[in-house]
C-alpha cells in the first residue's frame, strides 16, 4: 500500500490522513472463548494477550486494511443490538454461514433470496457465541 500524499489526501478538506490501519474492539465476558471464535472466523494468525482484559488478534501478513481485532473483557453483559458490526464478505454465502455456525455462531436473520440489498448485496445477520451481531455479505443470487 502506498503512503504518498495523493493516496491519503481527503478530497473534502485537502488534508492528509495519517491512518495506517483499522482495528475493531469487541466487548465480551469471556475473551478466550470469543477470541477463539474470531480467530477461526477471520483467519488471523497472531494472538497476543491473556484475556485479562485483552486479547488482540492480527493479520501476520499485514495485507488487510482491518488488520486487528481486540477482544476486551467487560463486566456488563450485552443488553441491546450493537450500533456497529463487522461485515464479512464471501463469494459463497451458504458455505461460509455453515462454517461460522460450526464455530459457534448463530443465524439471527437469513439472507433474502434476491440481491435487493444495498448495492446489490445480500446479508445473513449472525451472532458470535456471546451474541454480538455481524453480517456475512455476498452478491450471490
Amino acid at each position: 500500500m502506498s503512503e504518498s500524499a495523493s493516496d491519503t489526501t481527503d478530497s473534502a478538506t485537502g488534508t492528509g490522513s495519517q491512518l495506517r490501519a483499522v482495528g475493531v474492539t469487541i466487548d465480551c465476558s469471556d475473551p478466550e472463548r470469543i477470541a477463539d471464535f474470531w480467530q477461526a472466523a477471520v483467519g488471523f494468525a497472531q494472538r497476543v494477550g491473556n484475556g485479562r482484559p485483552y486479547i488482540t488478534l492480527s493479520d501476520a501478513g499485514g495485507g488487510r486494511m482491518l488488520n486487528h481485532l481486540t477482544i476486551q473483557r467487560v463486566p456488563e453483559a450485552k443488553t441491546a443490538k450493537l450500533r456497529a458490526h463487522l461485515d464479512l464478505f464471501t463469494r459463497d454465502m451458504a458455505t461460509e454461514v455453515a462454517r461460522l455456525e460450526s464455530l459457534g455462531a448463530t443465524v439471527l436473520t437469513p439472507a433474502s433470496t434476491s440481491a435487493d440489498g444495498h448495492l446489490g448485496f445480500r446479508a445473513t445477520v449472525m451472532a458470535d457465541p456471546e451474541g454480538s451481531e455481524f453480517c456475512v455479505v455476498s452478491r450471490e443470487t
